[in-house]
């Protein structure tokens, strides 16, 4: 830029990027629509353009020893706890790795429990959700080259709600909520529970469906477990298959495929037909999970609950649990209890966990963010 008082070289490289489009993954039918995209930038001013105040602070890093990666740590200033934000900091600083190319590999670099299967913080394409967990007094982590941010701290509750949970009247919030958990309970345990009752525990059964469950496995020669795991295991391969191939080509895989191997299976003795009724709804359960990540997670589990069924019946089925249940109690998300608030119970953050209350209830941030401003604002009953 030439100019009577000199001349003047200004940076103007802009990189292709992609459009701002809707999410893929995180997909709505009330709320915006926009998501973001690979370029930090981009989503940086995403989000400023949301939040027009002077509280939202941003932190610059690079992480990456060889393919260096800009990484920007996002708060809101005396809302946010500065423990959590020094932390997470402390730990985008503290990556010696060659080369970080998405958040998905960033949070596994600074989670405080790597080699748990269950994901310790929340990720999300949709600016409206780290917009509202900034508010929260959490902090966001955008990464460059990645769609997706990272929020911190967490609970294994936050990965049950949805945006929809919110732009819904409140009674249908809490409705679609509660029917995520009863969906999370089908898909862990019901496998499972069939493979515990129709190995030891007959007894268990109604009368009027013993006959018909009797006369179903009479044709089958393998045991219940390894009958359960074949058809689970076949599942999972539909799955993969449907998202390995073109859209249109795994969706026809997936419907076509499990009702030709379905019905082929039940008709060939390979299986029973209650079996292949208790697998389906275990697979429909799973899709109702909003977070790809945690269904990944409840999935593995419930092959290690098949096996212990197997192996012990209702002891290893509720054995099993029990396990789940104190691995869970002892991870941390930033340091923050990973259960909260049930464990430790704080019966105030209730109204937005197991249920999603008015926004007239919502006048305190939640707990977890140990925020030094709980008052959200002023708004009377």
């Amino acid at each position: 830029m030439f100019v009577p008082q000199g001349v003047y070289l200004i940076s103007v490289y802009g990189p292709e990027k992609r459009a701002i489009e809707s999410s893929q993954t995180e997909s709505t039918i009330i709320g915006p629509h926009d998501a973001f995209n690979e370029s930090l930038d981009t989503n940086l001013s995403i989000i400023r353009r949301r939040v027009k105040s002077s509280r939202l602070k941003a932190k610059q890093f690079e992480v990456g020893e060889i393919f260096k990666t800009k990484v920007s740590l996002l708060y809101l200033d005396e809302i946010a706890n500065m423990d959590f934000v020094n932390r997470m900091s402390e730990r985008i600083q503290s990556i010696e790795y060659s080369g970080v190319f998405d958040g998905s590999m960033l949070l596994q670099l600074i989670e405080d429990f790597p080699s748990t299967i269950f994901p310790l913080f929340l990720t999300s394409e949709r600016p409206d959700v780290a917009i509202s967990k900034l508010n929260e007094g959490r902090v966001v982590v955008i990464m460059d080259q990645s769609p997706s941010v990272i929020v911190g701290p967490t609970t294994v509750f936050e990965f049950f709600t949805s945006p929809d949970d919110y732009y819904s009247r409140w009674a249908v919030g809490t409705f679609l909520r509660l029917l995520r958990y009863i969906a999370f309970v089908l898909t862990l345990t019901l496998t499972s529970f069939y493979v515990a009752i129709t190995t030891y525990h007959y007894e268990m059964i109604p009368q009027d469906l013993l006959a018909s469950m009797s006369e179903s496995r009479s044709r089958v020669p393998f045991p219940p477990v390894l009958e359960a795991l074949l058809m689970e295991t076949t599942l999972e391969l539909l799955r993969e298959a449907g998202a390995r191939l073109p859209s249109k080509i795994g969706q026809t895989i997936g419907i076509v495929g499990g009702i030709v191997i379905g019905t082929a299976a039940v008709d060939a003795g390979f299986t029973s037909n209650i079996l292949i009724i208790a697998v389906a709804m275990s697979a429909i359960a799973s899709f109702v999970i909003p977070s790809y990540t945690m269904s990944g997670s409840i999935r593995l589990i419930r092959f290690a609950l098949i096996i212990l069924s197997g192996m012990l019946g209702n002891f290893g089925f509720i054995f099993g649990l029990g396990l789940v249940i104190i691995h869970l109690s002892k991870l941390t998300s930033l340091g923050a209890p990973y259960t909260l608030p049930l464990a430790p119970i704080k019966p105030s953050d209730w109204k937005d966990t197991f249920f999603r209350g008015p926004f007239w209830m919502f006048s305190k941030r939640p707990k977890q963010s140990r925020t030094p401003n709980e008052i959200t604002n002023k708004m009377k009953k």
